[in-house]
């Protein structure tokens, strides 16, 4: 793998040129993935094709993918189990609304047997969608404003990371906290106790909770009557069944879910008490596509598949080979860098103490190994699947070998 080519991306640079002129995304994100101007011109910009735990760009480049959709692929890009009981579904129509559809009571059932705490399931679309209905059937049944949050929660106004354009009214009634700091949760309700409707939050990041924080936080919110709510969009039905309520043991008022839920197709969902789901019918979040039954039908057979098989413990399996190989490569080389995260969502840190070294190391890190067949997400933590297997976890580490002597070349070590 070390003789491995430059990539050759001309169709995906044509592509780009076409769409620049046409695509709104494309015209005002043009820099590569997320905030990393280095990938410009250098990682694929379009999928042609995706299979398994691979996918390849127009130009015909074959990579190992650990981005999966941002984590909306658990089983493996097109998994037939998925795609047969979707084109079932698409075969007896799409959009019926007002109807509701069969499938719907099958998977809200289903659900509510699996998610810990969940008495009602109300289905939808995106992540920002459960997120934001999260946040308004809690101010509904607390009758209070404030949200005190943590972690990425989608780009609605209350959440949004990039504040521009915003009503600064809207903003002003999120609050914010830093990870594993309970001492800044106590004191937020000291200041706003009264006030703040639920804390919202992802369970984990990379880092993983300190013994009893994200315990201590619920038992924070409800001494002060605020609801408790996971945002597991990326967590759930990855580190169990359950999600990270059922691995951490703690118990939401309500939670998110979606992502791997469906296995790459468009639904989400808010789970949880029934009390507060309840305050559905006192409020209007509806959309004319939250009755479309494929992806229904797609997150009934994903879900099934990982309640009756191994699925997940195969992916907890792969990520454990990718983590501890990413460690043995880090002894041995002796490269600034730190392998994190749970086996299911693993990640590499940069860690040199000179920041222009770490950027100059970091992006030849991940030039060297996208050349390799590799597709990591600079800044965004990875993703398992379970169509990963243990030649791909072995090559993987081969690219990253290559990739962590690059680095130490790259910043003169």
């Amino acid at each position: 793998m070390a003789g491995t080519p430059p990539l050759r991306l001309e169709a995906t640079d044509e592509l780009l040129s076409r769409g620049e002129r046409h695509d709104a995304w494309m015209a005002t994100f043009t820099q590569g993935l997320d905030f990393d101007t280095f990938t410009c011109g250098t990682y694929p910009r379009f999928a042609a094709k995706a299979s398994g735990s691979r996918l390849w760009d127009p130009d015909g480049n074959e990579y190992i993918d650990y981005i999966l959709g941002y984590g909306t692929v658990l089983l493996g890009h097109a998994d037939s189990r998925v795609l047969d009981a979707v084109t079932r579904e698409l075969a007896s129509g799409t959009c019926t609304s007002p109807l509701w559809r069969p499938v719907q009571v099958e998977l809200s059932q289903l659900l509510t047997s699996v998610l810990p705490n969940a008495d009602l399931v109300y289905l939808m679309r995106t992540g920002s969608d459960a997120t934001a209905a999260a946040v308004r059937l809690a101010r509904l049944h607390t009758g209070r404003k404030k949200v005190l949050q943590w972690g990425y929660h989608g780009w609605h106004e209350w959440s949004t990371p990039r504040p521009e354009g915003l009503l600064p009214a809207v903003r002003r009634e999120t609050l914010t906290f830093e990870y594993n700091d309970l001492p800044a949760v106590r004191a937020a309700f000291e200041q706003y106790g009264d006030d703040i409707a639920c804390v919202i939050m992802m369970p984990f990041e990379t880092d993983a909770p300190e013994p009893g924080f994200l315990h201590e936080v619920r038992r924070t919110a409800h001494a002060h009557g605020a609801l408790f709510v996971l945002d597991e969009l990326r967590s759930g039905f990855r580190m169990a069944l359950g999600g990270a309520q059922e691995y951490f043991g703690v118990d939401a008022d309500l939670v998110t879910v979606g992502k791997g839920m469906s296995n790459g197709h468009a639904l989400s969902a808010i789970a949880g008490r029934e009390d507060v789901m309840r305050g559905l019918s006192r409020t209007h979040m509806e959309s004319t596509f939250f009755t479309n039954s494929a992806e229904m039908a797609a997150a009934l057979a994903t879900t099934t598949v990982v309640r009756d098989t191994d699925a997940l413990r195969h992916v907890w399996r792969m990520g454990e080979r990718l983590l501890e190989g990413f460690r043995a490569l880090i002894a041995e080389l002796d490269v600034p860098v730190r392998a994190v995260g749970y086996a299911p969502m693993p990640f590499l840190e940069f860690t040199d103490p000179d920041l222009d070294r770490r950027a100059v190391g970091r992006e030849a890190f991940f030039r060297a190994v996208v050349c390799r067949g590799v597709f990591f997400e600079p800044d965004h933590h990875w993703f398992i699947s379970a169509a990963h297997t243990e030649d791909d976890i072995d090559r993987t580490l081969e690219a990253c070998r290559e990739g962590f002597l690059t680095l130490l070349k790259a910043a003169g070590a």
